[in-house]
């Protein structure tokens, strides 16, 4: 009887590392240079392409100027019918009117991985004021997530472009605006600040709004690969870097990031997939300390064009594709992965549970 016991004991065991008791959702950021539409097979191979194993394929992707609603409904069908996806893809926006005036900001999101999206507005374009384009928060659940009623907050943010003091005040503006508006945020959020903040260095105001203490901390960010520093022109920080890969200044700047709420770093629950807050490698791109990606970036491209032939990151195809996209000054796709705990299958949980069961009254029997 203790035979069948154990026999009985090794199938439930079986049965549970079978279990799906956690997954990952791979969330990106993107801008994607004044899309209209077209680049098909280039956007295909940039998201769907494969090197060694590796692959962005994301689950939910933020995308920068993007043009016009047909613009949206373009690069949707894209990724679609790209060769490997699943198929499943849908877009969010609340406007899409261009780079010049209210919005360019969109969430192209995988419809099996996550639900209850909505778009909501935390501030208009201010015009020459403040922030030059609406910014949007994009609200989800992931699906199968134990945790039923968290939610997701992602600010999705196309900021000022330049260095001087007025294109840092605005930025400030916007920053001040989603700030204020994670603080408000009820408990069962996780947060995320992120797109193309065009900041040369982490001690600007805007970029000291989002990360930094202050009298209420709810709604602070954290850069989860823990790489602050004078990131433009900064050969340290070549890892990092996401603009430009096929302008003339080369790849310089770490303008596209993604920043996080504590809670993803706290080791309870929904989790970044890496050490959060640690800093990033100086040495390679292959850290195996971060999930955290700039994709395409070999650290081999400072100062020139993305490097295409030899990418030890992505290959030549993928790197050809990734300059393709980015037509007249562009930039790079950042990603990370984030942990969460799955529900099990019920049914199964039944057979683990009467298996059990059966065991431990054969046990309490001998």
């Amino acid at each position: 009887m203790l035979l069948i016991a154990r026999r009985v004991s090794v199938l439930g065991f079986a049965l549970l590392a079978s279990l799906s008791f956690g997954d990952n959702l791979r969330v990106a950021t993107w801008n994607i240079s004044n899309y209209t539409g077209g680049r098909d097979a280039a956007i295909a191979n940039a998201v769907y392409g494969t090197f060694q194993g590796r692959s962005f394929r994301p689950d939910v992707l933020f995308a920068q100027e993007v043009q016009s609603a047909s613009a949206a409904s373009a690069l949707r069908t894209i990724l679609n019918n790209a060769a490997g996806s699943p198929g499943d893809w849908q877009v969010s926006f609340g406007s899409l009117t261009g780079t010049g005036s209210t919005s360019d900001t969109a969430m192209f999101y995988r419809s099996s991985k996550v639900n209850t999206v909505s778009a909501n507005l935390v501030a208009a374009s201010a015009g020459t004021a403040g922030n030059p384009r609406d910014v949007w928060r994009f609200d989800f659940s992931i699906t199968g997530n134990a945790a039923t009623s968290e939610r997701f907050g992602v600010y999705n943010s196309h900021m000022k472009s330049g260095s001087g003091t007025d294109e840092q005040a605005r930025r400030q503006v916007e920053a001040l605006a989603i700030r204020n508006n994670s603080n408000a945020l009820s408990s069962n959020y996780q947060i995320m600040s992120l797109g193309d903040f065009n900041v040369q260095s982490s001690s600007q105001q805007a970029y000291q709004t989002l990360v930094g203490s202050s009298s209420n901390n709810d709604g602070r960010f954290f850069d989860p690969i823990g790489t602050p520093g004078s990131w433009n022109g900064n050969s340290a920080y070549r890892f990092v870097h996401t603009q430009d890969p096929t302008g003339s200044g080369g790849m310089d700047d770490r303008h596209d990031q993604i920043l996080m709420g504590g809670k993803l770093g706290d080791g309870i629950g929904t989790e970044y997939v890496g050490a959060f807050g640690t800093t990033y490698s100086t040495s390679t791109w292959d850290d195996a300390d971060h999930s955290y990606r700039a994709w395409g970036n070999d650290g081999t491209s400072f100062n020139n064009s993305l490097t295409v032939n030899g990418n030890t990151m992505v290959g030549s195809s993928i790197a050809q594709s990734l300059k393709d996209v980015a037509v007249g000054g562009g930039h790079l796709p950042v990603f990370a992965d984030i942990s969460f705990e799955a529900v099990p299958e019920p049914g199964t949980m039944l057979v683990l549970g009467s298996l059990a069961l059966v065991a431990a009254r054969r046990r309490k029997k001998n």
